[in-house]
């Protein structure tokens, strides 16, 4: 097990790269808080949205290292990997409100979009239920003998699962290219990851793989993507897996019904104190590659993107009845 700590511009990007990273997370951020509000404002069907806001550096710094034609597998808590890895605020958020138009014509919802065209197999609300499919993924990419890699995230709950040792062995035995993604929020629900863990991290378990297990700092997206690019060059030239566990943070509970009795608010602003946003967005007016101004024409870009893709979205046709059969294998 190593740590990756940050690295200098010169070693990550140049200021460009970095300014992506920045508008990337204010728009997930942006779009998060607008689904969010939508549920409270009862446009949204079905169970509350699982958000992942404080969580954006981990998908900006993992999906950045990505081709289109790479495969992603995500979690319950997905929209932001969804947002990084290609995807449009509009079909998205048509999805979440169960719309024809959205990714999946309104049948996914706000756990289970895909699209497969941006290599977005699928989002998953069963925890770990990636796990095992990113594997077979990788099988597929070793059979057809391409360069391609696959990305599963899951949270730290998930790394206690059956499972994940079944599927990390079997990736490992076959050097399959698979990225497994620990995003260690902390908490798997109200349970905190030490009262159930033997390890004191889950890249700790890549020992017993032989493969490397990495820990990076989740809110500093410089770290993530620096790990990423590594892991991500060892997968395509077929040297295997690697184990990336970033200690992150997610800002809202679990879901919307989550009051977070389970932990203080002082633990809670010390977090927010380190949201990858403000890190990044410091650092970069430190240096003088960003003003006040352009960070807040940057926010009002993505709140201004959200807002329409929330018009689009309750403007656009339910799924119409006749169809309720289509897509159904049996």
């Amino acid at each position: 097990m190593q740590t990756i700590n940050a690295r200098s511009d010169t070693q990550t990007g140049e200021a460009d790269r970095r300014l992506e990273f920045l508008q990337l997370m204010v728009r997930i951020r942006a779009f998060e808080e607008r689904v969010h509000r939508m549920y409270l404002e009862q446009q949204t069907y079905g169970m509350s949205p699982h958000l992942s806001i404080g969580e954006e550096a981990m998908a900006v710094g993992v999906c950045s290292t990505l081709r289109k034609d790479d495969y992603l597998l995500g979690t319950h808590r997905s929209h932001g990997h969804i947002l990084a890895k290609g995807a449009q605020m509009r079909p998205m958020l048509a999805e979440i409100c169960g719309k024809a138009t959205g990714y999946c014509k309104g049948r996914g919802g706000t756990m289970h979009i895909a699209d497969f065209k941006l290599g977005i197999v699928g989002a998953n609300g069963i925890v770990g239920g990636g796990i095992p499919i990113a594997s077979g993924v990788g099988l597929s990419i070793k059979y057809r003998s391409t360069d391609q890699v696959v990305v599963c995230f899951f949270g730290d709950a998930a790394a206690n699962i059956g499972a994940f040792h079944e599927s990390v062995n079997f990736a490992c035995a076959f050097k399959l290219p698979v990225l497994f993604v620990c995003e260690n929020n902390q908490y798997g629900l109200s349970t905190s990851y030490g009262r159930v863990s033997a390890t004191e991290n889950v890249a700790d378990r890549a020992l017993g793989y032989k493969m490397p297990g990495v820990i990076v700092d989740g809110m500093n997206v410089l770290d993530v993507y620096a790990a990423a690019t590594e892991a991500v060059a060892r997968a395509r030239a077929g040297g295997g897996p690697t184990l990336i566990e970033g200690k992150t943070y997610r800002y809202f509970g679990h879901s919307a019904s989550d009051q977070r009795p389970y932990r203080t608010r002082a633990e809670e602003e010390e977090w927010k104190a380190r949201s990858p946003i403000l890190l990044l967005k410091k650092s970069m007016l430190d240096e003088g590659v960003l003003t006040e101004e352009n960070f807040r024409a940057m926010e009002k870009a993505a709140e201004e993107e959200a807002e329409d893709a929330a018009v689009y979205a309750m403007n656009s046709p339910e799924p119409d009845v006749s169809g309720v059969l289509d897509y159904i294998y049996c």
